[in-house]
């Protein structure tokens, strides 16, 4: 019976000449048909894979790096640099003097000297006092004073003077016999010197020639003068 069978599925595909209808009348099993996507993979070979992607560039090194120095500093456009100021030495000079004893004025002295010049000055002063028990006028004292001036230098904002003086000067205190008359105050005399005593233009300033018994100071004021008063 199976004979028969097996030479009758012979003859039909013969006569059909297919091979899929010879092989399920074999009873074999046929591959389902699929659409080739990707040609097949022989044995022994790997798949193709992507290409691996590029290594990463490297890690930046740290070193220092030294800033450029700082550009100087420009003045703003259309501002000109001021050069230095160079002293006059020609021309002439308006100063004061006023003498100061224990804080008040007592004289003074003023004049128009040219740049390296000098400016003497000579005032008088005769005093008297009263002596002894019976406060009897005694002889009189001339207390002179002599103030030389000489302007050294002149600039856009100062004045330097060389400022001399000579002066007669009491003391406050007057002595005393033992029996307690009345003796004239002891003269003294005073010399002073500067040799560069620097005026702010127009300002006074103090030079202090005795500390105290009593205190005499030179309050001095200075400018150059217009060229109407030279």
């Amino acid at each position: 019976m199976k004979l028969w069978k097996h030479c009758l599925a012979l003859l039909l595909c013969a006569a059909l000449g297919g091979t899929s209808v010879c092989a399920l009348a074999q009873g074999t099993a046929q591959p389902a048909y699929t659409t080739p996507s990707e040609p097949p993979i022989l044995p022994g070979t790997q798949a193709p894979t992507e290409p691996p992607p590029p290594p990463p560039p490297p890690p930046a090194t740290s070193r220092a790096v030294t800033p450029p120095p700082p550009a100087p500093p420009t003045a703003p456009a259309g501002t000109a640099v001021a050069p230095a100021t160079a002293p006059v030495t020609q021309g002439a000079v308006q100063w004061e003097l006023q003498v100061m004893r224990d804080g008040q004025q007592i004289d003074a002295f003023n004049g128009t000297t040219s740049i390296g010049q000098a400016h003497t000055d000579t005032h008088h002063k005769v005093v008297s006092h009263s002596v002894g028990c019976k406060d009897q006028p005694a002889g009189s004292i001339d207390l002179s004073r002599t103030i030389t001036v000489s302007p050294l230098q002149v600039r856009a904002n100062l004045v330097v003077l060389s400022v001399e003086a000579q002066e007669t000067l009491e003391n406050d205190a007057a002595p005393t016999t033992p029996e307690g008359c009345r003796l004239p105050p002891q003269p003294r005399q005073v010399n002073a010197s500067h040799p560069g005593l620097i005026v702010p233009d127009g300002q006074w300033v103090t030079w202090q020639i005795v500390d105290q018994n009593p205190s005499l100071a030179y309050r001095v004021r200075a400018t150059l003068a217009p060229p109407s008063a030279q």
